[in-house]
């Protein structure tokens, strides 16, 4: 008997199941892109600051997320004091995809196959609707930024520069 297929990705079921309002915007990524967040700004037609990209650190050596502009940096030290540690190093990606069960580039701060700590830096309160990775390349969730909190569990902090 064949297994039913889920509809979606792990983000869009999780947001889905947790009965979260969301859009899904879909694009064509390009491969030799640069920036896969402001790739998708771009051909999304939105504002970069309105966009937000997913980033996992190591904070005194726990995985963490850290959730950022895309015409921003992760501040390392704003993170791990957000996060109640001391130091933050940018994490593996193999264990980045690993930990979260999405491919980098594609990486949602929600529906990891393991949920982490989550810090979403606070400009994102300044906008309506904000949009992360839907899980995979070329797809992007838009939503309001409190659900985003919510269903995280994150906390916020002025973690980009």
């Amino acid at each position: 008997m064949a297994k039913k297929q889920s509809q979606g990705t792990p983000a869009t079921v999780a947001l889905t199941k947790a009965k979260v309002e969301f859009t899904t915007h879909a694009y064509e990524h390009d491969p030799s892109a640069k920036s896969f967040g402001l790739e998708a700004a771009e051909a999304l037609g939105l504002a970069p600051e309105q966009v937000f990209k997913t980033l996992l650190v190591e904070v005194d050596g726990k995985l963490t997320v850290g959730v950022v502009p895309v015409d921003k940096q992760l501040d390392l030290k704003a993170i791990a004091a957000a996060a109640g540690g001391k130091k933050a190093v940018m994490a593996d990606p193999a264990a980045a995809e690993r930990t979260t069960g999405y491919v980098v580039g594609g990486i949602s701060p929600i529906g990891q196959k393991r949920a982490l700590p989550t810090v979403v830096d606070s400009t994102a309160a300044d906008h309506p609707t904000v949009y992360v990775s839907g899980g995979r390349r070329g797809l992007d969730i838009g939503l309001s930024p409190a659900d985003l909190i919510a269903v995280t569990r994150a906390r916020t902090a002025a973690i980009a520069r």
